[in-house]
């Protein structure tokens, strides 16, 4: 196995990893945003209130997401380790 092999093993699974947080991480950056706005105009200075609306956000995303990203972890490692004895000899 060369280094170039790691290189690419490791980058493709950085893509998954990217691909696969990126929804969630986005509703909670987004919720978290509304939130702030809120707190900014209302003038309520509550630290803990944007934490259970995230992660009611964050918990709908995943329901809602979580087939395909079920899908796509799936089909990362069967080819990952479908491509292993290309890897080895």
């Amino acid at each position: 196995m060369s280094p170039e092999m790691v290189i690419t093993i490791i980058q493709r699974a950085f893509e998954v990893m990217i691909v696969l947080g990126g929804p969630l991480l986005l509703a909670g950056l987004v919720t978290g945003l509304i939130i702030s706005v809120f707190q900014a105009a209302t003038q309520i200075n509550e630290a803990t209130l944007s934490f259970i609306p995230k992660l009611l956000i964050t918990f709908v995303v995943m329901v809602l997401a979580g087939p395909w990203m079920l899908e796509s972890i799936m089909d990362y490692t069967i080819r990952l380790y479908r491509s292993i004895p290309e890897l080895i000899g």
